[in-house]
């Protein structure tokens, strides 16, 4: 391909791997190589693998974030499928819920407003924007533009008002999309959600029906996230106090005379009412009176109006009614009386840090446990001027003090006063301080605090808490007032309140069912102990999760992987489910689903062929349990624990799921992917831009565990270079092999690198089993990689044995398969001219590494790294020296190795020591104390001056108890355990053509011949001494 005119790249190393993957996608289609059937005997561990990834939703494409969760099983399933398993990776599509219909809608009020297609520019000043409160995450684009930037034309858009026109646009791009990925998937069993594919229908009703005849799923009014503007649910109780306002009302509120009137404040901790001292307003905030029912009124921020609205608290329902528009400024100084407080009349009073967007927007006032009410409070009694500045007169404030509720153990009774003189805490505006302070007091305050005052002194707070809030429901002084935890905005645009509705809604807390739950997630593999600890805190907290009863976006997302089994019987390949002609979906009785799931009986009044109800149930019982669901971390809370729960619901222990594999979230470029910055990518650009494969490898590259993945563009560049490269040189090789040295390895060179490949099939097996793809890529690729180019610089003219270059390129080419499928598969069939699919070509056989060898390897490599550096130092210092001497001259031609291959002396005594001080079960050393006195008893220690034995002996001590902890006790060996001289002299020849020395010679330092061959350079050798595995090297000029 020609350069690219405008960046001068060239993109046919790229092209060449585009042409490859679109070849062997075809030969894999021509023989159907993943496509998945049971069989008739059961398998046994390791026969079969059954892995499932969280359907995405389809109101766009796929972009890398799913690529990213889904290489995870991709990789997973590759593995067990090139070491022979029955593998069966399917995959479907998610259309219920929201965020279709919410697109839909959006883009049809787009086409209202600005005609079709939409001319914004012309009504500019009417540009749809999205919600003031708009989170960081949401896009600010306009739909139009959204579908826009898919590449899509005007005329297509404006089909997509429909929204079930999304239901047959976008999956089946999907399915191009991951088939170009290069996704082993068995394309028969994919489907969509909703009544679109009746038969998945049919599944969801009986799961649905089935939780509620087990008294699973229950009807009643519950408090639920709810879109006004949708009119529906869209996925913290507080409780209002009511302080009544005491008449007579001020002139602002006159037009609610005759009507009950409560400041509404909003509280977390009913037990602290006994102590309180004012309520707080924001002076600037805005508030309304608005009518509860005919006779009351609550002052609140029109914000908590609206959620109340929703909870049956309106005289009008769904629709606050305001009596009269306020501000903080027309609320300070309300004489108020208040529910359980001590203190008869109480005053509204100023603060600045309240905030409208959470509770009521009034706050209770209790100085003596919120240390925002003490320091509050404490600037209004002692400054006068500010208490002017504000309109606060004396008689609402300096008669109040701090009344004592609470007393912990830590805090006393007066537990803000307390913390804030312990963390000099000075003004009400030091933030941070005051954050930390409620932190310490309200955790101490509910574990260890104890009621001192009221009907339930002398009880613990986490027990009085529950009845005080109890009493004051049941008395009329409070009522219960719910909101989003944090701001939820709907896929409509709209701010989310919390509705109290009528509705179906799964019964989690049963005690029963969350024991059989903890019982399933502790017979899971996890893969990790941040994973298990995530399960372990969702099911603590997890309480009576909404389910509407027609199935909701969660729903229908939790036992599918059931369905996977059977639906390409059903459907016949449909994801639509359009084909009746062998089942009608009126036909999939409870009874025939309870026979294929449940162990139920055969279902003797079905008219459903017997032969294929039975290869049903066959293909169910094969495939069942699933091995791994792999998934975002973020899924843990809802989708991955409901599948738990529903499956110990519905089916036998046996068919419960075996593991979960969670992974962190994907940056691009060490950035956030986000597409309002420009920072994203779909899988489809992705793969355009930089192959399937480089793709791929830049994934598996990306990282593994909880933590956010990196998808680095240098990467997948950097891969498309390394794999066009590979296959050239393995054509190199294969032209020039009848050149190569052949037979048995023999040379040194050619034994370590034999064990190199060994290591890396064992490690890379090791990575791959454990689902460690980033290890994986590096033992089976990077390190293979490294170890075929020392090896091929260490043959020097003797070159390469062509058996061990055989062997490199068929096991590499199997390592990297289940990472680079399409590179490997033409490399398997076009180079290296094998039978059959690299992806099915079984694990590579290799001998136990030879550990011993490695470790020799190293100290070789090691070895050679550092005589260059002295070499380099030595050839510039002489350089300086002699300025006039030419270079031939003064470089060094002659090379002295000088070897002690064993510790002796007082080195000797000191790692006996360490040996008798070391504790191999805990792999742990006695104190130093106990060494110094074991140094000063021995032997070295009895012969002279002990400090001056200490001085020369703590630093070796110090120096080898560090190795032990970097690799190990046999740090403490006498000698290594391989011969240095040996590895040295047998790779001389390798030595010299590394340093450019005509002449090598290995010596010992116990030689005393050898050390005078040093000369006048002895001195170098007293300098830094030669020791096990740090040979000490000294070059002359001849």
């Amino acid at each position: 391909m020609a350069p690219n005119t405008e960046t001068g790249k060239s993109f046919a190393r790229r092209d060449k791997l585009l042409e490859i993957e679109a070849q062997v996608q075809k030969w894999w289609e021509e023989k159907e190589v993943f496509k998945a059937d049971s069989l008739a005997t059961p398998p046994k561990r390791g026969e079969k693998f059954f892995g499932n990834f969280p359907f995405p939703y389809m109101n766009g494409y796929l972009h890398l974030g799913h690529a990213f969760s889904l290489s995870k099983l991709e990789f997973a399933a590759a593995y067990h499928r090139l070491r022979g398993a029955n593998v069966l990776l399917p995959f479907a599509f998610h259309c219920t819920g929201m965020p279709i219909k919410a697109s839909a809608d959006k883009l049809c009020r787009e086409i209202q407003k600005f005609g079709n297609p939409p001319d914004f520019d012309a009504v500019a000043e009417e540009k749809v924007t999205e919600p003031k409160h708009q989170p960081e995450e949401m896009s600010t684009e306009g739909q139009w533009e959204i579908m826009q930037s898919y590449g899509l034309s005007d005329v297509e858009i404006s089909k997509f008002q429909n929204p079930y026109y999304w239901l047959t646009y976008f999956p089946p791009l999907a399915v191009e999309d991951l088939k170009a990925f290069g996704l082993g998937c068995d394309w028969r069993r994919t489907f969509i959600t909703t009544d679109k594919n009746p038969f998945f229908d049919a599944f969801v009703r009986w799961q649905m029906r089935k939780l509620k005849k087990l008294g699973k799923i229950v009807k009643d009014l519950r408090y639920t996230i709810y879109s006004p503007l949708d009119g529906q649910r869209c996925a913290d109780h507080d409780q209002a106090s009511g302080e009544g306002v005491i008449p007579p009302l001020p002139p602002k509120l006159r037009a609610l005379d005759g009507k009950k009137v409560y400041l509404a404040a909003a509280t977390l901790r009913p037990e602290t009412m006994y102590g309180q001292t004012n309520a707080w307003v924001l002076p600037e905030g805005k508030y309304g009176a608005f009518e509860i029912n005919d006779t009351d009124v609550y002052i609140l921020t029109h914000r908590a109006a609206l959620n109340l609205a929703y909870q049956n608290l309106s005289r009008v329902p769904e629709k606050p009614t305001c009596l009269v528009e306020l501000t903080g400024n027309d609320l300070i100084g309300l004489p108020l009386r208040s529910p359980l407080a001590f203190i008869e009349t109480i005053y509204s009073l100023p603060m600045l840090s309240i905030l409208t967007d959470k509770g009521t927007g009034i706050v209770t006032s209790v100085p003596s446990d919120s240390p925002d009410d003490f320091m509050s409070l404490h600037e209004l009694k002692s400054k006068p001027a500010f208490r002017a500045k504000l309109g606060v007169k004396d008689d609402w404030v300096l008669p109040f003090d701090v009344i004592p509720i609470i007393n912990t153990p830590e805090f006393g009774d007066k537990s803000a006063e307390k913390v804030c003189v312990d963390m000099k805490i000075k003004s009400p505006n030091e933030r941070q301080k005051l954050d930390e302070a409620k932190k310490k007091i309200y955790k101490g305050g509910f574990y260890e605090g104890t009621m001192i005052v009221g009907e339930y002194a002398g009880m613990r707070v986490q027990d009085a808490k529950s009845l005080i809030r109890s009493r004051l429901l049941e008395n009329g002084g409070a009522v219960i007032y719910s909101e989003p935890e944090k701001q939820v905005i709907s896929r409509s645009g709209d701010e989310c309140v919390v509705a109290l509705t009528d509705q179906w809604y799964i019964t989690n807390w049963e005690p029963k069912w969350k024991e059989e739950a903890e019982e399933c997630l502790a017979s899971m593999n996890l893969f990790s102990d941040e994973v298990h600890h995530g399960f372990e805190h969702t099911l603590s907290w997890l309480n009576q999760w909404a389910c509407c009863f027609l199935v909701e976006s969660l729903s229908d997302s939790t036992l599918y992987m059931a369905y996977y089994t059977v639906c390409h019987l059903l459907q016949k390949g449909d994801m639509y489910g359009s084909d009746t002609t062998s089942v009608k979906p009126e036909q999939l009785t409870d009874e025939v689903w309870d026979y294929l799931f449940c162990d139920g009986p055969y279902p003797e009044s079905s008219d459903i062929s017997a032969s294929l109800l039975k290869k049903m149930k066959q293909e169910f019982e094969y495939w069942y349990p699933f091995d791994l669901w792999v998934s975002g971390k973020d899924l843990i809370q809802n989708h991955l624990t409901f599948c738990i729960y529903n499956h110990t619901a519905l089916l036998p222990r046996h068919h419960w799921p075996q593991g979960f594999r969670c992974n962190g979230h994907i940056m691009l470029n060490s950035e956030k992917m986000s597409k309002s910055t420009g920072n994203f990518r779909t899988t489809r650009q992705a793969i355009s831009e930089f192959s399937a494969d480089a793709t791929r490898f830049a994934l598996a590259d990306a990282g593994d565990g909880m933590d956010d993945g990196n998808f680095a563009f240098e990467t997948a560049n950097a891969a498309i270079l390394r794999l066009t490269k590979e296959i050239s040189w393995m054509q190199e090789v294969i032209l020039a092999e009848s050149s190569m040295r052949s037979g048995p390895p023999t040379s040194y060179a050619d034994l370590v690198f034999a064990n190199e490949i060994n290591i890396a099939v064992r490690m890379a097996e090791k990575n791959y089993s454990e689902y460690l793809l980033r290890e994986a890529l590096k033992t089976g690729f990077y390190d293979l990689q490294a170890a075929r180019d020392e090896y091929r610089f260490s043959c020097g003219l003797g070159g390469m044995n062509r058996d061990l270059a055989w062997q490199f390129m068929d096991v590499q080419t199997r390592l990297i398969a289940p990472i680079c499928p399409h590179y490997a598969e033409y490399v398997w069939k076009e180079l290296l001219k094998r039978d059959g699919f690299v992806i099915r070509a079984g694990w590579p056989e290799a001998d136990l590494p030879d550990l011993t060898l490695k470790k020799a390897n190293k100290y070789l490599q090691d070895s050679i790294v550092s005589m260059r550096k002295l070499l380099q130092k030595q050839v510039s210092g002489s350089k300086k020296a002699k300025v006039n001497v030419s270079s031939q001259q003064s470089k060094p031609m002659v090379g002295l190795i000088y070897v002690n291959e064993q510790y002796d002396g007082w080195k000797k005594e000191c790692l006996n020591i360490l040996r008798s001080k070391f504790d191999s079960a805990t792999q742990r050393f006695a104190p130093d104390q106990e060494i110094v006195q074991a140094l000063q008893q021995s032997p070295i220690g009895q012969e002279a001056n002990f400090k001056q034995i200490q001085k020369l002996c703590m630093p070796f001590l110090r120096f080898k108890k560090d190795e032990v902890i970097a690799v190990g006790v046999q740090a403490l060996d006498l000698k290594l355990p391989f011969g240095e001289m040996e590895v040295l002299k047998e790779n001389s020849e390798l030595i010299k053509r590394q340093l450019g020395l005509e002449r090598l010679e290995i010596l010992s330092i116990t030689d005393p011949d050898a050390v005078e061959r040093a000369g006048p350079r002895v001195s170098l050798l007293n300098q830094n001494p030669p020791f096990p595995g740090n040979p000490t090297a000294i070059f002359l000029s001849e």
